[in-house]
């Protein structure tokens, strides 16, 4: 019996063994498929990354060879600065680099890559390059050249002792000391001397693209947790005991408060940030399910209205709709003058099964709002509208402050219509006739946007 049992069992355990050695073989193959093209995607991605740092030193230093007043070429060779430096950005967001800090490398080729758009994209034959963009430039195009040198030193060794990008993921994930991987020690060490370089002058435009709000660009006095306790409770409507008040970043530039409500039911909590200096209420949301619509586009952009306007946000004007999950978000931006006046924009999110306002995002709004001075621009509705395509059906023309791609607050003529079967919204500036910027917009954001 042993024996004629055994004689079935053993042609079955040794096909079940080949069966499990073959599945373990075909396992490891696929594996190291996976790692060989992880590993291929990384050789790749640095390498191109060290070409494209050595071209864009070699562009720096063709835009600044040729003479002051060229500015055609100064802008083909920012324009390639640009593309080159998007593409090295690129590249090292390909890099295993999660664990290893890289921001200062990263933070300086963005640098770079802005102060190459917003320098090109300008008329250069009105405004050509100044003084201080050439000494930029210069110090750019030396910069740039001992970055692309450490990464040149590093690519010979990766290839002269075979190097596996592998390794060094695993370097930094395990986070070994210095000295154990070559390339993440090379990787630790451009970052750090990017980081020593004295701060340059890159310009309004793209300084104010990293300039950080802080308290200081507010009015009014500092408040106290027991003034935003009680304006949260007023806001609310509910007994001032109901609401605990904390300091963020407490004796920063960047202090706020936060009020919360209800923390403890899911349905009911309330969370409220307010600025520290003049108690401004800069973001509002209430955590509770949302039920099936009950009310239509008309009456949730109605409750948007009386929102507004019972908590103080005066003259101000929808632009743009959003629908999603059982709610409806509508943008706002302030008017002055009948302007609209972009930078001032709010977002108001009203709850579509009874029109409560659930939400309010109000932080560009709290730290843009102030007086200006709008002057009349140079071109008359109808001269600024001979840049618009003839073929364009415009159903709406008013005046409108906006940020341009320099950074620069610009009155412009704003021209609603469509063409192509698509609609549009085109800024053409009130001074030049020029065509600042066009966004796309829905059928929703048009009827929203309507006086």
């Amino acid at each position: 019996m042993y024996r004629r049992l055994s004689s079935v069992m053993f042609p079955l355990v040794t096909i079940l063994l080949i069966g499990a050695i073959y599945w373990g073989y075909q396992e490891h193959q696929e594996k190291n498929s996976i790692l060989i093209k992880a590993e291929n995607q990384y050789q790749r991605a640095f390498h191109d990354l060290t070409l494209h740092i050595e071209k864009v030193h070699e562009q720096l230093g063709n835009t600044l060879a040729v003479n002051s007043t060229s500015g055609g070429y100064h802008r083909k060779g920012l324009v390639n600065v640009w593309r080159l430096t998007s593409q090295a950005q690129n590249e090292i967001s390909q890099l295993p680099l999660s664990y290893l800090p890289f921001t200062e490398a990263e933070d300086f080729l963005s640098h770079i890559s802005n102060f190459a758009y917003k320098t090109a994209v300008r008329d250069l034959t009105k405004q050509p390059l100044s003084k201080d963009e050439f000494n930029t430039l210069q110090t750019l195009y030396t910069k740039s050249d001992e970055i692309a040198k450490d990464l040149h030193n590093m690519q010979k060794d990766v290839l002269s002792n075979r190097l596996r990008w592998m390794d060094v993921e695993l370097a930094i994930a395990s986070d070994k000391e210095a000295g154990s991987n070559a390339v993440a020690d090379g990787l630790r060490s451009v970052d750090k001397k990017v980081g020593s370089y004295p701060e340059l002058n890159w310009g309004p435009s793209v300084s104010s693209m990293y300039a950080k709000r802080t308290i200081k660009m507010l009015g009014g006095e500092m408040v106290t947790t027991e003034h935003i306790q009680k304006k949260a409770a007023e806001f609310l409507k509910v007994d001032q005991s109901q609401v605990r008040v904390a300091e963020n970043a407490k004796g920063t530039e960047y202090a706020s408060y936060s009020a919360l409500v209800n923390e403890k039911d899911p349905n009911q909590k309330v969370q409220m940030d307010f600025t520290q200096k003049g108690g401004q209420l800069i973001w509002y949301m209430k955590s509770r399910e949302l039920g099936s619509p009950k009310i239509d586009y008309a009456q949730a952009k109605a409750s948007a209205d009386a929102f507004l306007v019972e908590h103080g946000f005066k003259d101000m004007r929808a632009i743009s709709y959003d629908h999603y999950n059982n709610s409806a978000s509508f943008t706002f931006v302030g008017t002055q003058n009948d302007v609209l006046i972009y930078p001032e924009k709010l977002t108001v999110k009203i709850a579509l099964d009874n029109g409560e306002a659930v939400g309010l995002q109000a932080n560009d709004f709290v730290y843009e709002h102030h007086k200006r001075e709008l002057k009349q621009p140079t071109l008359s509705k109808e001269e600024a509208k001979k840049a618009i395509n003839p073929a364009m059906n415009v159903t709406n023309e008013e005046q409108a402050l906006i940020i341009n791609e320099l950074g620069e607050e610009t009155l412009c003529y704003e021209y609603t219509g469509q063409i192509n079967g698509a609609i549009y919204r085109i800024y053409i500036n009130g001074d030049t006739g020029i065509e600042e910027t066009i966004e796309v917009m829905t059928k929703q954001d048009k009827d929203v946007s309507k006086k």
